[in-house]
């Protein structure tokens, strides 16, 4: 059954008229579906096609869904309109014209949650190239898996920086403490990555070719120990992956290896002692320090399986037994950690940066993986090596080095690259590739982030003076990225794709 709205269809450009007074005729209608993914939003059956005015636009069809007759909530929710994919941005009327459709088309119109703005809210200034950044809060995983010795209100952020050190904050942006240097137990070279395991626990690893893992203090003094030392990778290590829960760390190397290590002194395995320091320093130097303070230790699986450096490794979301990776060898390879081998590999048309799981109910998850080409593509993992992506998302200007899923749902995610902006995604706004895209599907970015340090500033190329190079996104804090111009700079993150 198909129903004519009179009033409440009407759009708000309509012009309303004095009473007694003759109504004019309506003008063009269009007849449309309602549909939602959102299981407290669904319509009766009968409510959800209706004709509506020609020339109505994303505000008058919101509330026609917030009318009595509708979905009638107690307080009036802002919706957004997907039509084939794509979010409305004009009067149904102009979106059949541009689309060489006639008013007599049925278009089915998706409602969702309007989107928010993810509005600038602070910078926390460093000395150097801020690496990596990561959050600890009661909604963070880091903060899930501190279990009930997580005190509500001491949310942190942890940054790496090139200058070979990290930083603890407070939620308002002060320094809480800062890692010793190189000479004091510290990395002693840039330090490209770094993740919270618990509240108490921090892991990080760099340039120096080594994983470290300290304990974080919060009592009266702050302050991050050295507890561990790990060796096995051969070159700089440019990722770390954390699982609190089983106390595993995933790394990626430069050597074109994955490293799959535990923060446990007992069960891990002896370094090789070719790798350690000691192996490289003078017997008079071995002589006058014959003890080392900071346990050293060895991987528990060291799998060279990229051909060229590996950018990223993650664990599925669901099953810590399984690992992603991504490699500048064009690949995404898929692990099993009990066994240290590659089950699966996935070929790629570009150079991968960067890597994120994205979980998908009961099926495996939906990867995401940035490229040298300035896109992100959406690979299923369990598809044939000949298959090909799930989906691109285009419009970053240079490569996308870092990826994190929206905390929210499972539709959305924010991406961070050299071009200087961080991009908002929705997976459900999709649209047909053109020609010179290529085949497939493709989805445009939702939101862009600029940073604040750059406003203002001509750049000679995008991304000049203010590359990102991670981002996280947590969902009590919002958005934070690090970057080249030497901040980790916070945006609002609640709600912004709901």
């Amino acid at each position: 059954m198909i129903t004519t709205c009179a009033l409440t269809a009407r759009s708000p450009e309509t012009q309303s008229h004095p009473a007694g007074m003759e109504q004019p005729e309506l003008g063009p209608q269009v007849r449309v579906t309602f549909t939602t993914t959102e299981a407290d939003l669904q319509l009766d059956e009968s409510k959800r096609q209706l004709l509506v005015p020609a020339d109505i636009r994303r505000y008058g069809l919101s509330r026609i869904l917030n009318s009595e007759s509708m979905l009638d909530p107690e307080n009036p929710i802002p919706f957004d309109f997907l039509v084939n994919g794509s979010f409305l941005q004009s009067s149904l009327e102009d979106y059949l014209k541009d689309n060489g459709l006639s008013l007599e088309s049925n278009v089915t119109l998706q409602y969702v949650r309007s989107l928010i703005p993810p509005v600038f809210e602070a910078s926390f200034q460093h000395d150097d190239w801020v690496s990596s950044v990561d959050v600890l809060s009661e909604s963070s995983p880091a903060g899930r898996w501190s279990g009930s010795s997580f005190q509500r209100g001491n949310d942190r952020i942890l940054s790496a920086s090139f200058d070979g050190l990290l930083r603890i904050w407070n939620a308002s942006g002060q320094v809480l403490t800062t890692s010793p240097s190189g000479s004091q137990g510290g990395h002693t070279a840039s330090v490209k990555s770094a993740r919270w395991l618990s509240n108490t626990q921090v892991a990080s690893a760099g340039d120096d070719r080594t994983v470290r893992v300290w304990t974080y203090s919060d009592a009266s003094s702050a302050s991050l120990k050295p507890t561990l030392e790990l060796y096995g990778h051969t070159h700089a290590v440019d990722s770390v992956e954390v699982d609190g829960s089983t106390k595993r760390i995933l790394t990626a190397s430069q050597d074109g290896a994955v490293g799959f290590w535990t923060t446990s002194k007992t069960s891990a395995p002896q370094a090789d002692a070719s790798l350690l320091p000691s192996a490289y320093t003078s017997k008079r130097r071995k002589v006058a320090n014959p003890s080392v303070s900071t346990p050293q230790r060895g991987p528990l699986a060291m799998m060279k399986i990229h051909d060229r450096p590996a950018s990223a490794a993650v664990f599925d979301p669901k099953d810590k037994t399984v690992a992603y990776s991504a490699s500048w060898d064009h690949s995404v390879k898929t692990i099993d950690l009990t066994t240290s081998t590659v089950v699966s590999t996935v070929p790629t048309s570009h150079p991968l940066f960067s890597l994120a799981a994205i979980p998908r109910g009961a099926s495996a998850p939906l990867l995401a993986a940035g490229t040298s080409a300035r896109h992100i593509t959406m690979i299923d993992p369990r598809a044939s090596a000949t298959t090909t992506a799930v989906m691109t998302l285009r419009g970053h200007k240079n490569m996308v080095v870092s990826l994190s899923p929206s905390p929210d749902n499972e539709y959305s995610l924010v991406s961070g690259s050299h071009d200087g902006t961080c991009r908002i995604w929705d997976l459900r706004s999709v649209r047909q590739a053109t020609k010179d895209e290529g085949l497939g599907r493709v989805s445009e970015a939702v939101y862009i982030i600029e940073r604040e340090s750059m406003k203002g500033k001509k750049q000679a190329i995008p991304g000049d003076g203010c590359k990102v190079f991670d981002v996280v996104w947590d969902k009590q804090l919002g958005i934070f990225s690090a970057g080249e111009d030497k901040t980790v700079q916070a945006n609002s993150g609640r709600n912004i794709v709901t």
